[in-house]
């Protein structure tokens, strides 16, 4: 059984982060697990792949890393063993994603954008896993398809791979992104090394819509499609 590290960035101090956030108070609420632990950067300013890219180091190189976004609750108790079921068979595990990479996508369920500006879903089909959405105080879960599922695209609110995989294959998210996009890069580049990509069922509520179309997902967006032409 490999042990889990959560690896977090969060805006707020350690005590707001425990008191105020819904992974905080999620960690607070497991308790202490000689299974489970946490790299939390707190008061951060920095974008996640130049967070993240620091855990993946050798002194974790036998833990599964788990990229968490501090809105995400952690409903699923068996988190440890579901995410040591999960990389028996996949290298990089999401709980949302797309089996295929759309020509003119702008998210991982997104196809592309409408006249309006609007984003279009991909197909149904195309679709795997589920979250449930948290959003002023109502809770609406999203069943996107099946899962476990083989994908191309995953929902970086939550990834986790086991170290020694990104360690071994020089992998490390791009750090010309912030917030927006660094999820479909690094899904791409593990599979372009070779690594399997798939969703796995993890109970997590998301308590953020995101920032689809702000200026920030604007101009990342750019840089991700100047890089994947």
């Amino acid at each position: 059984m490999k042990d889990i590290v959560i690896v977090a960035a969060t805006p707020t101090t350690p005590e707001g982060f425990r008191r105020s956030t819904p992974l905080g108070q999620s960690l607070e609420r497991m308790g202490r697990s000689s299974n489970l632990r946490c790299i939390l950067v707190c008061e951060n300013r920095a974008g996640l792949p130049e967070v993240y890219n620091r855990a993946i180091a050798e002194t974790h190189r036998e833990s599964i890393l788990a990229f968490i976004h501090d809105d995400v609750f952690l409903d699923d108790f068996w988190l440890v063993q579901r995410l040591n079921d999960a990389v028996a068979q996949f290298d990089l595990v999401g709980l949302a994603g797309n089996t295929r990479i759309a020509p003119g996508h702008v998210g991982w369920a997104f196809a592309g954008l409408a006249a309006d500006g609007k984003p279009q879903w991909d197909l149904p089909e195309n679709l795997s896993g589920g979250v449930c959405h948290r959003i002023e105080g109502n809770d609406v879960i999203s069943r996107y398809g099946p899962t476990p599922r083989a994908c191309a695209l995953l929902d970086g609110l939550f990834l986790a791979a086991p170290s020694a995989a990104l360690l071994d294959r020089g992998i490390r998210f791009d750090s010309r992104f912030s917030w927006h996009f660094y999820d479909l890069d690094f899904c791409r580049a593990c599979t372009e090394a070779g690594l399997k990509v798939g969703t796995w069922p993890i109970a997590v509520s998301h308590a953020s819509g995101g920032r689809f179309g702000s200026p920030e997902w604007r101009r990342e967006l750019v840089l991700y499609q100047e890089k994947w032409r």
